[in-house]
């Protein structure tokens, strides 16, 4: 077996999934997962369609984003991916979409406000936007500066990579990341039903409140806290 035979195979499974949620349409979209061992990681191959995807076509690239082995292209985004594994020691997949509800809050530059248990049952806050990038990052690296994007908004908001696994990147999409492909698909699903609903909510009622503190509390305990008891 290859030395990243296993990598290669659960990238390719992964992405195959993002489809299968209705979270990419043509090729709008990229799952990794990474060997922190080996310090590289396997990616979907750039403009390749999800059904002609094979364990074989996945690309491993190390952290710093070049190619170690692989005969086709990489994603786009690879260099965005790479920045965040070098930086993240205990992150394993990155996925990145264009999730219609999810894209649509980036687009209009807003974090997603806490409005119900569901958003609740998995983070404390709003979903985070980054601003817009700024035109020296952008006629620079843009993949690079995108990935230092991400590192740096949550820096500036105390906000912890570990506990928070999903992100909106301002006039871009969402990025999500896990311990696993699995949880940043999982993650990105998430994400893309808790945009959509913050969206139906503000339709609803324009003046619609966000949720009060206690139920915050008690639905993140309940699923994430010392005496964890939820599972439906």
């Amino acid at each position: 077996m290859s030395r990243y035979q296993q990598i290669r195979e659960e990238a390719y499974l992964g992405n195959r999934q993002l489809p299968a949620l209705g979270l990419v349409m043509f090729n709008f979209g990229n799952l990794s997962v990474a060997d922190p061992l080996q310090h590289v990681f396997a990616i979907k191959p750039s403009g390749i369609p999800y059904d002609e995807l094979m364990p074989e076509k996945m690309v491993i690239v190390d952290f710093e984003g070049k190619t170690v082995d692989g005969n086709l292209k990489p994603s786009s985004d690879t260099k965005t991916h790479a920045v965040l594994y070098k930086n993240w020691k205990n992150i394993g997949a990155i996925v990145h979409t264009h999730s219609t509800y999810a894209t649509a809050w980036a687009q209009a530059q807003r974090p997603i406000p806490i409005y119900g248990t569901t958003h609740a049952d998995h983070f404390t806050g709003p979903i985070s936007c980054t601003p817009p990038m700024d035109d020296e990052m952008i006629s620079g690296n843009y993949e690079y500066q995108t990935g230092l994007q991400i590192i740096n908004h949550l820096k500036e908001k105390n906000l912890s990579y570990e506990e928070i696994e999903m992100i909106l990147v301002g006039n871009h999409a969402p990025f999500t990341w896990g311990k696993n492909a699995s949880k940043a698909l999982y993650n990105s699903a998430i994400l893309e039903s808790i945009a959509q609903m913050a969206l139906l909510t503000e339709q609803i009622n324009p003046n619609a409140e966000t949720l009060k503190a206690s139920l915050i509390k008690k639905h993140f305990e309940r699923k994430h806290g010392p005496d964890a008891y939820y599972g439906q």
